[in-house]
């Protein structure tokens, strides 16, 4: 698919989001936030759930925690046009609570849709039910951050990265520094990429419920 074809199929991917209304989160105030970003993105960074600031704006990660993605986007060499970002939920939980089972279940069409089109090679996941939707349930997000992980997504092999979410780096002095030693090795493992070597992944265990579409290799 070219260029323009992925981004009229974003940009429907999009319009299907907003006709929904938020489904399980409709409510007065609630706004669309499909994902911004390169149709053509090697990297895709998936977060949980907009908050205040993304709902205000109708973009992904533009509130403090966004900021401090962006930051560490420009510091390692990564240009925000040449990635895309969205989350696994496209509007915003009441209170900026975690998002439900039935909430992620109800926007996972979108979010896969979303992925067949841009066809990323590294997807990074940020937080836990990010993380969940390709890893499993049962992992520990503080064991496994900063690993790089193969998975059989729908016929083809894709990589995640998994890191903390930037609102928990925000929060705790040990954990920014997980996260920005992270950003430096995805920076060193899509280097790498470009420059024709390969990166060996950590072999994948499975652990817990998955995600019925994806296969651990």
């Amino acid at each position: 698919m070219t260029t323009e074809g992925k981004q009229k199929a974003l940009e429907k991917v999009a319009a299907e989001i907003a006709a929904t209304s938020g489904g399980p989160l409709k409510a007065p105030g609630v706004n669309p936030v499909p994902g911004e970003g390169n149709p053509d993105a090697t990297i895709m960074f998936i977060g949980e759930a907009p908050g205040f600031n993304e709902n205000r704006e109708g973009r992904p990660f533009v509130g403090q925690a966004g900021k401090l993605l962006r930051k560490n986007l420009t510091e390692n060499g990564f240009k925000e046009s040449k990635v895309y970002i969205t989350n696994i939920v496209k509007f915003r939980p009441p209170e900026n609570r975690d998002p439900t089972p039935a909430e992620i279940e109800f926007f996972r069409k979108f979010l896969d849709e979303q992925i067949k089109i841009i066809e990323p090679k590294i997807i990074v996941t940020l937080g836990r039910f990010s993380m969940y939707k390709f890893l499993g349930e049962g992992v520990s997000i503080s064991r496994i951050h900063g690993q790089l992980r193969k998975i059989n997504w729908q016929g083809r092999e894709i990589l995640i990265f998994p890191m903390y979410h930037p609102a928990a780096a925000l929060r705790a002095g040990e954990v920014m520094r997980e996260f920005e030693n992270d950003f430096k090795k995805l920076w060193e493992i899509t280097d790498k990429m470009e420059s024709g070597e390969q990166e060996k992944p950590v072999p994948a265990k499975p652990e817990g419920k998955k995600d019925e579409q994806l296969k651990l290799v």
